[in-house]
């Protein structure tokens, strides 16, 4: 049987020649992770909140997808001038969805938005925008194509990254303009870029929490089985695996 992972879209209000709501997701993510053996679950705004433990339910993995900024009040923050495009529906979609995967133990790998996701989430906070409010030479909103990698980051020896890029220092792309503040309870830094943004967090123990604020999906269909951003999505497969298995990343049996 292949595992069935969630993965969560958004919602464009109006979209396609009759400007209704449409779900959106890059069809990248998707292709990527069934690629590995994964079988894919859409999780939309438009799902009922009573829906979303029967989905999870079904589910041994979660992925937080990139997309629209996060409401700054969901960290208790006024919006400032340089924050973008918000989607409250997405938001409590996915927070809800957040909170009903750690209920379950199940891996949750967030990518771009779904690394700052996760940090609110848990109780974090966020720069709503990094060019006013922590200004630096370092572009993290590329203008670049996106299969480009254009700035660096160190990772912290030792942690769950480390050991599965088996590096110290990446060359990563980058598309955002939020990053995450103050990191939440439960939460490690395990990525910084050379002017001290956080680029990358895991969950201190258990279960498999890992949040990269790049995009290795975009890398990862082509590249080589060595290249880091492979190595990323392949570590998420190994611990939806186990978790399908019934046993948790620490080899324990996990609670039916």
């Amino acid at each position: 049987m292949r595992p069935l992972v969630a993965v969560t879209t958004t919602l464009v209000p109006e979209a396609g020649p009759y400007r209704r709501p449409q779900i959106s997701l890059y069809e990248i993510y998707v292709r990527v992770l069934e690629r590995i053996g994964l079988t894919t679950i859409l999780v939309t705004p438009t799902h009922r909140e009573a829906s979303l433990p029967v989905l999870l339910d079904r589910c041994d993995g979660l992925v937080l997808t990139g997309g629209e900024d996060i409401d700054p009040a969901r960290y208790g923050e006024a919006p400032l001038p340089g924050l973008g495009l918000v989607n409250p529906a997405r938001d409590a979609a996915e927070l809800t969805t957040l909170n009903l995967a750690l209920e379950r133990e199940l891996p949750v790998l967030g990518i771009c938005r779904g690394c700052q996701l996760i940090n609110v989430g848990m109780g974090g906070t966020l720069y709503q925008d990094l060019a006013t409010q922590a200004p630096s030479r370092v572009r993290h909103r590329q203008v670049e194509s996106w299969e480009s990698r254009t700035h660096r980051i160190r990772i912290v020896p030792g942690s769950r990254l480390a050991q599965t890029v088996a590096r110290e220092v990446l060359l990563i792309n980058s598309f955002h303009h939020q990053g995450i503040k103050d990191v939440a309870p439960g939460l490690v830094i395990t990525a910084t870029a050379e002017d001290g943004a956080i680029e990358a967090v895991e969950s201190a123990g258990e279960p498999w929490i890992l949040g990269v604020q790049w995009h290795p999906e975009r890398h990862e269909a082509d590249a080589p089985e060595t290249d880091p951003d492979r190595r990323i999505i392949a570590a998420f497969r190994e611990a939806v695996m186990l978790r399908a298995s019934g046993r948790g990343p620490d080899g324990r049996e996990l609670a039916a």
